[in-house]
Formats: structure tokens, C-alpha cells, sequence
């Protein structure tokens, strides 16, 4: 998940900060401010099988072209969290790419999307959860916690688990199951 966001100058949001740092509910909260206040936002993202093909960079990348692509407003400039900027050339013309490392924290907008992107995330997983109940989604996000890696222990793969993601290897190689138990 990725998100693009344009503040509008003359309506600040007050509470930006990196989102890793936000409680869920404050979160969420400012996730429907940004929305009504932003002057424009744009929230995408790669899947499953562009993550396998491409890797986790590479598709973070695309989502975040995607993002920038999604917005109604062409920016004249694009702030990225991290060290590396999404090839924007010919996409945005006359737009360049920044990148900042601990952007989220410093750089409104890039809270702002920070924000966007990991609510969106948080309820995609909520609804993978209503799927796939025992894989505990709602809780683990998709990271690799204890929880998570007992499920997968238990009950195999689903045809949401990356293939290329370390655990899902692991799993892969001990033959477990790769398909859900019902």
C-alpha cells in the first residue's frame, strides 16, 4: 500500500505525525480529516503476484507510481519517505522526485500519506480476515509475528501468502499443505 497526498496550505491538520507512532483510533481519525481537508490524495498498490515477480522494493515502488498517477492535482514536486524516489520520468511532467529518509516524521504530507496508507492497509486486512479467519489478519497486519507464523504452522498457505516471503518458503519447504484447511 501507498498513498500520494497534496495538503492544502490554508487548512492544516493538526496531529500529523509518523504514522507508526499513532494509536489506530488516532489514526483513523486524522485518516478522515486528510481526506476532507487534503487537496488531493490517492491511495494504491501492488499485489501478491507483483510482489513475487518484481520483490517487495520494486512493487513498493510501483505502488508508489501509482499513487502519484492517482492524484487529480499533477504535484510540482514529490516528497518520498525513505532513500529512494519511484521512477517518475515522463509520468508527472516537470515533477521531481525527493527522497527523505524519516520523511513521515518530518514531512507533513508524507505523515499525511503514511496515514492514509496504513489505515487502507489495516482495513484490507480486516476484510482478509472475514476470508481467511484462521491466519489472524485483523491482528498481525501481514507481518510475520508469532501469531501469524503458528498459523501458518497449523494451517498452511492461502492464496493470499506471498511465495517469495521468508516464512511462506519455509512453510513451502517442509511441505506443508499450500492450500487452506476448511
Amino acid at each position: 500500500m501507498a498513498a500520494a497526498v497534496i495538503l492544502h496550505p490554508a487548512r492544516p491538520i493538526r496531529g500529523l505525525a509518523d504514522s507508526k507512532v499513532l494509536a489506530p483510533d488516532v489514526r483513523e481519525r486524522l485518516s478522515m480529516v486528510i481526506r476532507a481537508r487534503a487537496l488531493a490524495w490517492s491511495i494504491a498498490w501492488a499485489d501478491r503476484e507483483e510482489i513475487d515477480a518484481l520483490n517487495i522494493l520494486q512493487a513498493t515502488l510501483l505502488a508508489m507510481r501509482r499513487a502519484v498517477l492517482g492524484l487529480c492535482i499533477a504535484p510540482h514536486v514529490i516528497q518520498i519517505d525513505g532513500n529512494r524516489c519511484p521512477s517518475i520520468a515522463g509520468l508527472v511532467p516537470g515533477c521531481t522526485a525527493v527522497p527523505i529518509v524519516r520523511g513521515d516524521a518530518l514531512v507533513p504530507a508524507i505523515s499525511a500519506a503514511s496515514i492514509l496508507a496504513k489505515t487502507f492497509r489495516d482495513a484490507h486486512m480486516r476484510s482478509l480476515h472475514e476470508l481467511f479467519p484462521q491466519y489472524g489478519f485483523a491482528a498481525h497486519k501481514g507481518y510475520p509475528t508469532p501469531q501469524h507464523l503458528v498459523a501458518l504452522s497449523e494451517h498452511g498457505t492461502c492464496p493470499l501468502h506471498r511465495r517469495t516471503f521468508a516464512p511462506i518458503q519455509l512453510a513451502l519447504a517442509m511441505h506443508l499443505d499450500p492450500v487452506p484447511s476448511r
